[in-house]
């Protein structure tokens, strides 16, 4: 059966034009996933058309401009509740009927997105690899002898088989992140609270997030800024910063600082290292400067969701079917949770200590960084290997994840290319919490610098966004005492600014010394102006509201053109405040005049 083209902007065409229904799309795609799911496993359960018939009445009550994702098919990954439908976490002896919608799920209908059914995963979301289920294993969507990937192994594979849009997966260790690489896509690992986790069946719930997969990165972007809101129902739900949201999407700005791992460990993979090289230097070629990074602390701190107390988080969940019931568990689930009844509460701070030990050096290392570019496992692993040494192997996907939710950074799989034997491969981009959609605008310039396949055959657009990405640091172009090395410049660094440019303004502005004889005024003026020397600065954006409200009358923030075009905040003076003072335009910029003062 062809696949179809499922791109949020494909459909959302088709159902403008008419050529297209959501009844007709849906019948098509739940056709699909019945003949597929023996041979894939992908789906636990699909819902019948008599389930799907109050989506579907809802939406002909609509028209399609009206819903934002009017239409659009989504599966859901069966941890997480569909209100009427069993929720099973893969185990059938702790199933239950859902009475409610879990948030993420109702607000992805309120939108006008279609659930098609509950997918598979690795039981109670313990595994990388997608084979833990008594439904079945799952197997890679392009090569028989691979896994899937898991825990969240049934949502990649409606996604990358052509069944769904997009797909709710969870990931606590790399669940919505390994299964993305396996399969071609992008998986959006949100920074934790983002996305509510209300109706979802915990793995560990203080580290636990609900991820999306979908065929790019721009499509990523649109769901978290739609679905990124602040969930009372959910105690673990944080507030979306205003410098994350929608607007923060857009094209990297280049000398954007990647950090890059070292040491990087491929255990012997030599197509891993090179398809992880290939993806460097596609960061480099859209202006990317490559850092080296220690990666110790990360690693160390990765060895502490398993080796330490949060094992017994995972337990708190299983644990009572599993004393009372051993048998309803899977083997290779028992023995990973085994060791954490005997966990205390001496040991669990411990363990907490221990991280935030790694956590202050680790954020300290991505203090000068915009992001990290890292495999998102070492080398693909097979199903043979698995069935060999389930956990070693599991274990091995799980190297480049695992500390992402302790250490709270966001994350975002992205595919790079495909190994000789046709199977995908990816790389993740991860940053600080609440840079997600600057990690996504990377990973989208990423995916347009040498497009791949997507899945129903479609191709990236050659369109790309019209403004720059913004991350949690702003940029503050100065032309007086903020300068590097004058009088202000601590208000600056005392707030972990940093300088990334000298370079000068358009040539559009008049440069004026202050009647103090302390400050300069810049203002613009096409007829006359000229091009002023100045510096931009960038600062982390909790720090601009101080930043803004010390500076003294006439001047203020506003918008400086730059000498590229770029507009970025900036210098500006009132025009009142110019009484009394002398023009310096001639010297080019503010640290000249100063130096022609002293001479």
């Amino acid at each position: 059966m062809q696949t179809v083209d499922l791109r949020l902007d494909t459909l959302a065409a088709q159902y403008r034009s008419g050529t297209l229904t959501p009844r007709a799309l849906v019948a098509r795609l739940r056709e699909r996933a019945i003949a597929l799911n023996p041979e894939y496993n992908l789906f636990i359960s699909i819902l019948s058309e008599t389930e799907l018939e109050p989506y579907l009445a809802a939406l002909e009550t609509k028209r399609p401009d009206e819903l934002p994702l009017y239409g659009i098919p989504f599966a859901i990954k069966d941890n997480i509740d569909l209100a009427g439908v069993s929720t099973t976490a893969a185990c059938p002896a702790f199933a239950r009927v859902a009475d409610q919608d879990a948030t993420i799920v109702r607000q992805l209908i309120a939108l006008g997105a279609i659930p098609l059914g509950k997918t598979n995963l690795d039981q109670f979301a313990t595994g990388l690899n997608g084979t833990r289920s008594p439904y079945g294993a799952c197997r890679n969507s392009v090569h028989a002898d691979y896994p899937s990937g898991g825990s969240s192994a049934g949502s990649s594979l409606a996604v990358a088989l052509g069944v769904a849009s997009f797909a709710l997966g969870t990931d606590t260790a790399g669940s919505g992140r390994v299964p993305a690489s396996l399969n071609n896509l992008v998986g959006l690992k949100a920074t934790k609270g983002l996305i509510s986790t209300a109706g979802v069946v915990p793995a560990c719930r203080t580290l636990d997030c609900v991820t999306y997969f979908t065929a790019t990165a721009a499509e990523a972007s649109r769901l978290l800024a739609l679905t990124a809101v602040s969930d009372p129902a959910d105690d673990y739900s944080r507030r979306n910063p205003s410098w994350n949201g929608a607007q923060a999407y857009g094209a990297p700005q280049a000398g954007f600082r990647f950090g890059v791992p070292e040491p990087l460990e491929f255990l012997g993979c030599k197509e891993s290292e090179a398809l992880f090289a290939q993806a460097k230097s596609r960061l480099m070629a859209l202006g990317g400067v490559p850092v080296p990074l220690d990666f110790t602390p990360f690693l160390a701190a990765a060895k502490l969701l398993y080796e330490g107390p949060w094992v017994a988080e995972r337990y708190h969940v299983a644990g009572a079917l599993i004393e009372q019931q051993p048998d309803a568990v899977l083997p290779v689930i028992r023995d990973v949770l085994q060791k954490a009844p005997g966990t205390d509460a001496v040991s669990t701070f411990d363990g907490l200590y221990q991280l935030q030990h790694y956590k202050a050096r680790c954020d300290a290392l991505l203090e000068g960084l915009d992001c990290v570019l890292t495999p998102t496992y070492p080398r693909p692993v097979t199903l043979a290997e698995l069935a060999l040494e389930p956990v070693k192997r599991n274990a091995d996907l799980g190297y480049y994840t695992n500390f992402m939710n302790l250490l709270d950074y966001a994350a975002v799989a992205v595919p790079v290319g495909f190994m000789a034997n046709g199977l995908p491969s990816g790389v993740t981009l991860f940053g600080r919490a609440f840079t997600d959609q600057y990690l996504l605008s990377v990973a989208d310039a990423f995916q347009r610098a040498q497009p791949l396949t997507l899945p129903g055959g479609g191709s990236l657009s050659d369109v790309k966004p019209a403004q720059a990405a913004t991350s949690d640091r702003a940029q503050i172009v100065v032309c007086g005492a903020h300068l590097d090395g004058l009088a202000l410049n601590g208000q600056l660094r005392q707030r972990l600014g940093r300088l990334l440019e000298a370079t000068h303004s358009a040539p559009r502005y008049r440069l004026y010394a202050l009647s103090d004889g302390k400050r300069p005024g810049m203002i613009r003026d096409e007829a006359a102006g000229a091009a002023i020397a100045v510096e931009v600065w960038d600062l982390p954006s909790s720090e601009l509201g101080s930043f803004l409200t010390g500076i003294p009358a006439p001047l203020g923030l506003g918008k400086i053109e730059l000498a590229d075009g770029r507009w970025l905040t900036g210098f500006i003076c009132e025009g009142y405040g110019l009484a009394g003072s002398q023009e310096i335009t001639q010297y080019g910029g503010w640290r000249a005049w100063l130096a022609r003062e002293t001479l």
